[in-house]
């Protein structure tokens, strides 16, 4: 599980100690990734520079408020990003303009230069019909997973997203679980249901 996990810290309280104490609890646990703010991708590159923990951030984070997350991503991975998790137009995917959201997957993806590229649904913010929209603009776009949720939306993840989002990409793409997942027991429940990565703050806990 431990190599499963990206150990979150996205709170705008958090302290520049809490970037090393999350960094240093990744390594410890053997965790898979850090995902962090975009202002700490480098105190985070730094802190994991020689070691085997992965350095994620965020884009367009957590409104998708239409902001330059290709920007933002250049930015990031010249910082030392190895992932990008940025947040789908979610008005766009809402209103049934699919193509105008894939295409803002595809921009992100362009400018991240190989690096994966995981599109956020914001699952709670949407009906079936719509998760299994946003997976396939997730595919259209060309990124590597898709993910569930910010953390900062009405909820976190649930197993039936976890289905919905597997039906629709098959083995094709991953999946990232994403929000409210505090605990090893809740953590295997989305990887039996298809998940292939968790996000969690409580990182250390979900590993087991």
């Amino acid at each position: 599980m431990a190599g499963r996990i990206e150990h979150t810290l996205l709170a705008s309280s958090a302290t520049e100690e809490d970037v090393r104490r999350v960094c240093r609890e990744a390594e410890r646990h053997e965790l898979r990734a850090v995902c962090c703010l975009p202002r700490d991708v480098a105190a985070c590159r730094r802190r994991l520079d020689g070691t085997a923990v992965l350095v994620v951030t965020v884009l367009d984070f957590p409104l998708a408020g239409g902001g330059a997350a290709e920007d933002e991503c250049r930015r990031a991975v010249e910082a030392g990003a190895d992932e990008v998790d940025m947040v789908v137009d979610l008005r766009a995917l809402r209103s049934g303009r699919l193509v105008v959201a894939a295409r803002g997957v595809r921009r992100v993806v362009k400018a991240a230069r190989g690096r994966p590229v995981k599109v956020i649904l914001e699952t709670g913010l949407l009906t079936p019909e719509q998760i299994a929209a946003g997976a396939a603009v997730v595919e259209i776009g060309g990124a590597a997973f898709a993910k569930t949720s910010t953390g900062y939306g009405p909820r976190g993840a649930n197993v039936e997203d976890i289905r919905i989002l597997r039906a629709v990409l098959g083995d094709r793409l991953g999946i990232k679980a994403s929000g409210g997942i505090r605990d090893s027991k809740a953590a295997e429940a989305m990887v039996a249901a298809g998940a292939d990565l968790i996000g969690t703050s409580n990182g250390p806990a979900c590993a087991g």
